[in-house]
């Protein structure tokens, strides 16, 4: 059997389902308060900075998620893989004096969901002997198995 709604009919009937979606989408979102999330996005920072500050950068890389599927977009293109990042931080800051001091400022955490946020600010390495470093960044964040990690840094 035809129908006889006319073609507008069906786009406003596909629009109205697109709606209730989102709708419900984002209704599904709301399960934790955006300055509790704020609150534990800025833990897993701080916690990130003492440890580089100490010269710890494995424990700094307890931020991130410990997954081949993790990925860290810098000057030297993409990097998938917690290992390979790790690596990598290892083989250009190959001690405290390298390192540096590290600071983030300008930081917006910015919820996308009840397990997801996006964290844009700048970083600074002060390093009196090597020189200084800055540069902005944008990490994805999720919380898997009840923990605040990055999934996806991009870093320039």
């Amino acid at each position: 059997m035809k129908s006889k709604l006319s073609p507008l009919t069906w786009s406003r009937r596909g629009l109205l389902a697109a709606l209730l979606s989102l709708g419900l989408l984002s209704a599904c979102t709301g399960n934790e308060p955006p300055t509790t999330l704020r609150t534990g996005v800025a833990r897993v920072l701080a916690t990130q900075t003492a440890a580089w500050n100490r010269g710890d950068a494995a424990g700094f890389m307890a931020g991130y998620w410990k997954s081949d599927s993790l990925v860290f977009i810098g000057k030297n293109g993409l990097t998938y893989g917690w290992q390979r990042t790790l690596d990598n931080y290892r083989r250009s800051y190959p001690d405290a004096a390298a390192m540096g001091q590290l600071t983030f400022t300008s930081l917006r955490i910015t919820p996308i969901g009840s397990d997801a946020a996006h964290v844009v600010g700048k970083w600074h390495l002060a390093r009196p002997a090597a020189g200084n470093l800055q540069g902005h960044f944008l990490l994805v964040f999720r919380r898997i198995e009840g923990r605040w990690v990055i999934v996806a840094d991009h870093s320039s």
